[in-house]
């Protein structure tokens, strides 16, 4: 796939995967400009087979990335949470997510959440609240990216651009 750059620059994605809600968010940069192109959830419901919801994760993505055609992507990593069938589920969208990318020959970079945060905000135990405010002051944004699964995809997405030392 070839890259797309606009006019405002390179097109990076950032995504928080998850089965029930995963987060993504399309960034673009140019010097030390980043410009919020487009975020959002793709939202599968509790009540269907967990193929087709990992179905609809893969084909929402797979269209984000057709219509966007990132250069390269941010990922948060899984979290270990207690609940193990819980990181089960998020396991199953990260594979999916992981595999649309890969498809579509689009560069991976993974990222602990303490990484994002430090990334975003200079302080890897930042709380939530303060890197959604950092994320809204970089690109730019006139409130808070909400819901939270798409501001974390927007902070991967930052991550990306404040760690890769190319860009």
């Amino acid at each position: 796939m070839a890259e797309q750059r606009t006019a405002a620059g390179r097109i990076i994605m950032g995504i928080d995967p998850g089965l029930a809600h995963t987060g993504y968010g399309i960034i673009t940069v140019s010097g030390s400009r980043m410009r919020c192109i487009d975020y959002g959830v793709i939202q599968t419901e509790a009540g269907q087979v967990q193929g087709n919801r990992l179905l609809i994760v893969f084909d929402r993505l797979t269209e984000l990335i057709r219509t966007y055609q990132p250069a390269a992507a941010g990922i948060e990593t899984l979290y270990f949470a207690k609940n193990v069938t819980s990181a089960l589920s998020v396991s199953e969208a990260r594979g999916v997510t992981l595999l649309a990318l890969a498809q579509a020959g689009v560069p991976v970079f993974q990222y602990a959440p303490n990484a994002i945060k430090k990334a975003v905000t200079g302080i890897a135990q930042a709380e939530k609240q303060q890197v959604q405010l950092t994320v809204q002051l970089l690109l730019g944004l006139k409130t808070i990216p909400k819901p939270d699964h798409a501001a974390d995809a927007l902070a991967a997405a930052v991550t990306y651009v404040n760690t890769v030392p190319t860009f």
